[in-house]
Protein backbone atom coordinates (compact mmCIF):
# COMPACT_ATOMS: atom_id res chain seq x y z
CA UNK A 1 0.00 0.00 0.00
CA UNK A 2 1.12 3.54 -0.67
CA UNK A 3 1.34 6.20 2.02
CA UNK A 4 2.52 9.79 1.82
CA UNK A 5 5.23 11.06 4.13
CA UNK A 6 5.39 14.81 4.73
CA UNK A 7 9.00 15.91 5.18
CA UNK A 8 9.73 18.91 7.43
CA UNK A 9 11.61 21.78 5.83
CA UNK A 10 14.75 21.11 7.91
CA UNK A 11 15.12 17.69 6.25
CA UNK A 12 14.22 18.59 2.67
CA UNK A 13 17.88 19.02 1.78
CA UNK A 14 17.99 15.20 2.00
CA UNK A 15 14.97 14.76 -0.30
CA UNK A 16 15.96 17.17 -3.10
CA UNK A 17 13.42 19.65 -1.76
CA UNK A 18 10.45 17.29 -1.89
CA UNK A 19 7.78 18.12 0.70
CA UNK A 20 5.77 14.91 0.34
CA UNK A 21 7.08 11.51 -0.70
CA UNK A 22 4.94 8.48 -1.57
CA UNK A 23 6.32 5.16 -0.31
CA UNK A 24 5.07 1.59 -0.10
CA UNK A 25 4.71 0.57 3.55
CA UNK A 26 2.47 -1.23 6.01
CA UNK A 27 3.95 0.34 9.17
CA UNK A 28 5.67 3.58 10.13
CA UNK A 29 8.96 1.68 10.45
CA UNK A 30 8.62 0.35 6.90
CA UNK A 31 7.92 3.89 5.69
CA UNK A 32 11.10 5.16 7.37
CA UNK A 33 13.11 2.35 5.78
CA UNK A 34 11.57 3.10 2.37
CA UNK A 35 12.53 6.77 2.78
CA UNK A 36 16.08 5.73 3.64
CA UNK A 37 16.29 3.51 0.54
CA UNK A 38 15.33 6.46 -1.68
CA UNK A 39 17.05 9.22 0.29
CA UNK A 40 20.12 7.85 2.10
CA UNK A 41 20.94 9.63 5.34
CA UNK A 42 17.41 10.60 6.33
CA UNK A 43 16.98 7.69 8.76
CA UNK A 44 20.09 8.78 10.72
CA UNK A 45 18.43 12.15 11.26
CA UNK A 46 15.20 10.51 12.48
CA UNK A 47 16.46 7.47 14.40
CA UNK A 48 19.26 6.56 16.77
CA UNK A 49 21.81 3.78 16.15
CA UNK A 50 19.34 1.18 17.45
CA UNK A 51 16.74 2.30 14.88
CA UNK A 52 14.43 3.94 17.42
CA UNK A 53 12.98 7.37 16.71
CA UNK A 54 14.95 10.12 18.37
CA UNK A 55 13.04 11.68 21.25
CA UNK A 56 12.85 15.07 19.53
CA UNK A 57 11.19 13.58 16.44
CA UNK A 58 7.40 13.37 16.58
CA UNK A 59 5.52 11.27 14.05
CA UNK A 60 1.81 11.39 13.33
CA UNK A 61 -0.32 9.02 11.25
CA UNK A 62 -3.60 10.54 10.16
CA UNK A 63 -3.05 13.26 12.81
CA UNK A 64 -2.57 10.69 15.62
CA UNK A 65 0.70 10.71 17.58
CA UNK A 66 2.30 7.27 17.16
CA UNK A 67 3.63 7.44 20.74
CA UNK A 68 0.03 6.77 21.82
CA UNK A 69 -0.51 4.06 19.21
CA UNK A 70 2.02 1.30 18.48
CA UNK A 71 5.09 3.46 18.03
CA UNK A 72 7.08 2.62 14.93
CA UNK A 73 5.01 -0.56 14.53
CA UNK A 74 1.90 1.57 13.97
CA UNK A 75 0.04 0.20 10.97
CA UNK A 76 -0.73 2.49 8.05
CA UNK A 77 -3.47 2.27 5.44
CA UNK A 78 -3.37 3.03 1.76
CA UNK A 79 -3.43 6.81 1.32
CA UNK A 80 -2.51 7.64 4.93
CA UNK A 81 -0.44 10.75 5.60
CA UNK A 82 2.57 10.38 7.88
CA UNK A 83 3.77 13.69 9.28
CA UNK A 84 7.32 14.00 10.62
CA UNK A 85 7.50 16.90 13.05
CA UNK A 86 10.78 17.77 14.74
CA UNK A 87 10.38 19.29 18.20
CA UNK A 88 11.31 22.94 18.53
CA UNK A 89 13.16 24.11 21.63
CA UNK A 90 14.24 27.46 22.90
CA UNK A 91 12.88 30.56 24.53
CA UNK A 92 13.52 32.17 27.85
CA UNK A 93 11.38 29.83 29.90
CA UNK A 94 8.84 32.42 30.95
CA UNK A 95 6.44 34.41 28.90
CA UNK A 96 6.51 38.19 29.21
CA UNK A 97 3.38 39.89 30.47
CA UNK A 98 1.04 41.26 27.83
CA UNK A 99 1.84 44.90 27.18
CA UNK A 100 5.17 44.62 28.97
CA UNK A 101 3.78 45.08 32.49
CA UNK A 102 2.89 42.42 34.99
CA UNK A 103 -0.79 42.20 35.85
CA UNK A 104 -2.07 41.17 39.24
CA UNK A 105 -4.35 38.16 39.34
CA UNK A 106 -7.63 39.08 40.64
Amino acid sequence: MTVNVRIPSVLRNLTAGQETIAVAAQTVDEAINALEARHPGIKARLCDDAGKLRRFVNVFVAEEDIRFLDGQRTAVKDGDLIDIVPAIAGGCGRAPAIGGAARAAG
